[in-house]
């Protein structure tokens, strides 16, 4: 609407002008604050959609084709995502994700020819994308991340959340010197244990140096350093081995019931598994509720899961059957 064709239905309608009737409201939008200049009313309006800004009173159009300074949705690719932002960053990568990079499937020859690059033009863009990845590394403590990052991403089997918490610790490491004349892999190996032990999802220490192809004795060592530095020590309990190995060993789930009944009468009992390696007593206490339930596993089996020795295993039978026994023998009498 015009400026000429708002005036002309204010002077049909001039009882609209707030001459005669009700005070007009005081409503003010950003930028009109004064009255309208054909009926005095302070009650404007901004249609968002339009572009306009108008006078409730007298409809007059004052603004029109405004510039909307809220996001810009248009989608020209025809999905349903219209966000323009890119990935959040991430501790897993070097450049935590924010740097730019020439895509290789850009340049292969469906690609380029999608793009009308020539194969000239695309030797030359190969080695531009080569040069850009240097650039990026050319820092040792870059090329170190990126190292490091790659082995937490392939190794360590942890959800991505936890992936992100043990890059932050190696960054973190990084920055203070700790990685200074130490092995990556050995380095990368204890961040993921000790993040997994955190959010308590266990990780074996063998399993890990298997993974890292790290030695066990470094490993424990790296790890004994770097929970004193940011005090990260904590007790590892059997509860939290029951259903990974119940679930290496294909045992039924009522199975789950029967250790956690051993468990309650054991756990007061500190003197008989403190001290002891949690997982030897998890596998002490499932080959108990096995045998009590009819599904009878070998102790090789289990040793071969929880990663203990068969005279581990039966040490902590010994000691479990003789407090189940003494306990049972206190609840007769």
């Amino acid at each position: 609407m015009t400026r000429s064709e708002s005036t002309d239905r204010t002077r049909t309608t001039p009882e609209r002008r707030g001459l005669g009737g009700q005070r007009p409201s005081r409503r003010t939008v950003t930028g009109h604050t004064t009255p309208c200049e054909e009926c005095a009313a302070v009650d404007w309006h901004q249609d968002d959609d339009r572009g306009e800004v108008t006078c409730n009173q007298c409809g007059l159009v004052v603004e029109e084709t405004m510039i909307d300074p809220g996001a810009e949705w248009t989608n020209h690719d025809n999905v349903t995502d219209k966000s323009r932002v890119g990935a959040p960053s991430t501790y897993t990568l070097a450049d935590k994700g924010l740097n730019t990079s020439i895509a290789a499937s850009d340049l292969w020859s469906n690609g380029a020819a999608r793009h009308g690059i020539s194969s000239r033009n695309r030797r030359d863009w190969r080695r531009r994308r080569v040069i850009d990845e240097r650039s990026k590394t050319r820092q040792s403590r870059a090329r170190n991340l990126v190292k490091a990052n790659q082995h937490i991403r392939d190794k360590s089997g942890l959800p991505k959340p936890l992936q992100e918490e043990a890059a932050r610790l190696y960054r973190k490491l990084s920055e203070e010197g700790f990685v200074t004349g130490r092995s990556i892999a050995g380095v990368t190996a204890a961040c993921t244990y000790l993040i997994a032990r955190q959010e308590n999802l266990p990780r074996q220490i063998p399993e890990i140096s298997e993974a890292f192809e790290v030695g066990e004795k470094e490993l424990s060592r790296l790890i004994r350093h770097i929970s004193r530095r940011f005090n990260m020590h904590t007790i590892t309990s059997p509860e939290e081995y029951f259903d990974r190995f119940i679930s290496d060993l294909e045992l039924p789930p009522n199975t789950r019931l029967r250790v956690d009944h051993l468990w309650k009468v054991i756990e007061p009992h500190a003197d008989v598994w403190q001290g002891k390696k949690p997982m030897g007593v998890s596998a002490a206490l499932i080959y108990q509720a096995a045998k009590e339930g009819g599904t009878n596993r070998t102790q090789s089996e289990i040793c071969a899961v929880a990663n203990v020795s068969e005279v581990t295993l039966r040490g902590l039978l010994k000691l479990i059957t003789g407090l189940l026994k003494r306990i049972g023998e206190a609840s007769d009498n």
